[in-house]
């Protein structure tokens, strides 16, 4: 069927009454606005309130699927994991009993003194100070001064490494008078926390 543009003069004239007797190209047209305008009205009454929500589920879909691949990744690398933390519970054990009990602290200090007047030493001050409880440990620290010769001093640095027990040097001081020199630091050794300290 050919589209004939004159019958589109006739619409003015048309009847709405008479619907089925209008030539084709008129009903080809009409439908056409028609669906145009229930198409538009469609679009602002239905659909456009639902864009956000739309655009809101592709964020969330894309925020998903990268919480999705980071999921997969581990429970791909599980028995890695599960490895890897048996390796860290067994070290964290392992450093647990390296610190001493507080029965042990004394022993400590006398294991202290051992090491700095084999090394050479003479001991001027060594003294506790106030207990620093942490989370899993209880921080003991100790005021030293010492005097000696700078290799003295050391091997004493070195032979408080060697201690079968944590001990760290900190806060070092120090000065020369007379030839020898003089050293203020402060030593912490850990011991573990009861479950008393722990709680609090």
């Amino acid at each position: 069927m050919k589209f004939d543009v004159t019958k589109l003069k006739e619409m003015n004239d048309l009847d709405f009454e008479q619907i089925p007797v209008w030539p084709a190209e008129v009903k080809i047209v009409v439908a056409t606005v028609v669906a145009i305008l229930v198409g538009v009205l469609g679009y602002y009454t239905v659909v456009s309130d639902k864009i956000p929500v739309l655009e809101k589920a592709e964020a969330q879909e894309i925020d998903l699927k990268q919480q999705y691949a980071a999921k997969y990744r581990i429970a791909v690398n599980l028995a890695a994991y599960e490895e890897q933390l048996a390796r860290i519970e067994e070290d964290f054990s392992s450093m647990l009993k390296s610190l001493p009990t507080s029965n042990e602290t004394p022993g400590l200090l006398d294991d202290v003194t051992r090491v700095g007047t084999t090394a050479g030493l003479n001991f001027r001050l060594l003294n506790w100070q106030q207990e620093v409880p942490k989370e899993f440990y209880t921080e003991l620290p100790i005021q030293l001064q010492v005097s000696g010769t700078y290799h003295e001093i050391g091997e004493f640095s070195s032979a408080v490494a060697n201690l079968s027990r944590i001990v760290t040097l900190h806060d070092f001081d120090i000065t020369q008078s007379t030839g020898e020199l003089s050293l203020n630091m402060q030593a912490k050794t850990y011991r573990t926390s009861t479950a008393a300290e722990v709680k609090q």
